[in-house]
């Protein structure tokens, strides 16, 4: 008989607790196995973070396989800083789970710049960056089932 039986036991659940943890550890990505992003996924209408305006992404007309986005709604729409049918993103390949390869632009400064756009559910994140990716500024949207009334109907991209 050992003089501390109970150190015995306590013993076993510690060589179990790494191989629990690894399992617990898979069980909680297997929601993320379930549902992976698709180049699809960002294809709709999305409201703009601060809601003043409401973008159709698509694939391009020229080219298919690229992503277009186009502001479809403006709160300003009738205005002098009326953004309707502005073309504010074209990114040309989806890998990662994003699209990216190609271009947003600030509809506020006219400025062009490196873009990636990512979809999580019903949010997409669409990044403008200068040189790389961590030296940006990302605009959340939300997903939205029709277009507000104001801009003229636009053709498609």
């Amino acid at each position: 008989m050992t003089p501390f039986p109970h150190r015995r036991a306590a013993h076993r659940p510690r060589r179990l607790a790494p191989r629990a943890a690894w399992a617990l550890a898979l069980a909680g990505l297997a929601p993320l196995a379930a549902h992976s992003a698709s180049a699809t996924d960002a294809h709709g209408l999305w409201l703009s973070g601060d809601k003043a305006a409401v973008i159709r992404f698509a694939p391009c007309t020229d080219v298919s396989t690229a992503l277009c986005g186009q502001i479809v709604w403006d709160k300003d729409a009738g205005t002098p800083e009326d953004a309707c049918g502005v073309t504010i993103a074209r990114l040309g390949q989806y890998s990662e789970d994003a699209w990216r390869k190609g271009w947003v632009l600030d509809p506020r400064t006219s400025k062009r710049y490196k873009g990636v756009l990512r979809v999580n559910g019903d949010v997409l994140a669409l990044r403008g960056f200068v040189g790389v990716e961590i030296l940006g500024e990302t605009e959340q949207m939300a997903r939205v089932q029709s277009v507000p009334p104001g801009c003229k109907p636009t053709p498609a991209q």
